[in-house]
């Protein structure tokens, strides 16, 4: 499970981190500060090998986090016009870093999604029964996603890279337009399906100490259960504003809006949470990190 060139307990930790100008590399720079790691940001373009190898020349880290990637502004319907950027990095150029950081004997914690399925005839919506780390990715429904079904097959073969499957990711700051709580109140309407999400409160945390174990493999990277987006506006008019009010809308009529469908599914997160047994539910977890901290009213 672990890759044991480096990270040793005699050496002390430094992050090259790469993503310096996204939400999860920038919230991993303030982890960092506040647990007093020593870590820089890599400048080098993922695409091109040289300006890496020069960033870990000169920054000699222990470990590399990769947050960089192309998801699309204002979201992932950009990848469908713009395929030979989105390859670029997320295909040549993560490929590229895992390659280089193999090469150089150190472990990669990459940020990926687990948005590469949907619910199917053996992981139906409502069973509890989730897509698990070893199953083979059946939503190719948007490039993006396509994307990155294809580089996390290939990074398989890759024993230093530690595969993070991020799925809707949520934190407690609701001024983020990336926060994925943000977007669904901005949205004229919403569907309502149950999903794996992850709350980057709780779970960026967990990644930098999966770092510390040097950790590898492929890992379902969302806080364990499902929440809809109901549950989660609903939530949200309790205890921040109550006067919120939205639309529901189905998938056929949420076709209309967008280019590419969108992926709806259930991550099994027991690996994660047999390694770190104190990891909340979905549920719990949203109320902690992030409707307690911003709570406005008199509360659920």
């Amino acid at each position: 499970m672990g890759f044991p060139a480096n990270g040793s307990s005699d050496k002390p930790l430094k992050f090259l981190i790469y993503g310096r100008t996204g939400w999860i590399g920038g919230l991993l720079g303030k982890l960092c500060e506040s647990q007093g790691i020593d870590y820089e940001y890599g400048s080098g373009r993922l695409e091109n090998r040289i300006s890496l190898e020069s960033d870990i020349a000169n920054v000699k880290p222990t470990h590399v986090f990769n947050a960089a990637g192309v998801t699309g502004r204002p979201n992932v319907d950009w990848c469908e016009s713009h395929k030979v950027e989105t390859i670029r990095t997320n295909v040549v150029g993560t490929l590229t870093l895992a390659d280089v950081c193999r090469d150089k004997g150190l472990i990669l914690i990459n940020y990926a999604t687990g948005c590469i399925f949907e619910y199917d005839e053996a992981h139906q919506i409502g069973t509890g029964i989730g897509f698990k780390e070893e199953d083979t990715p059946n939503f190719i429904g948007s490039f993006y996603s396509k994307t990155k079904a294809m580089v996390e097959e290939l990074l398989k073969n890759y024993e230093n890279v530690c595969t993070l499957r991020v799925r809707m990711p949520i934190s407690s700051d609701l001024a983020n337009p990336r926060n994925f709580i943000t977007k669904i109140t901005r949205y004229d309407k919403v569907v309502n399906i149950p999903n794996s999400m992850t709350i980057l409160d709780e779970l960026l945390p967990i990644s930098i100490e999966m770092g510390k174990r040097n950790l590898t493999g492929i890992w379902n990277f969302t806080n364990p259960g499902v929440v809809s987006h109901n549950e989660i506006l609903e939530m949200y008019r309790d205890y921040v504003d109550p006067n919120f009010t939205w639309k529901n809308f189905n998938l056929e009529e949420q076709a209309k809006v967008i280019v590419a469908p969108r992926s709806n599914n259930e991550l099994d997160a027991t690996k994660l949470k047999t390694e770190f047994p104190e990891l909340l539910s979905i549920k719990e977890s949203l109320i902690k990190y992030v409707f307690e901290p911003n709570k406005k009213t008199g509360g659920a």
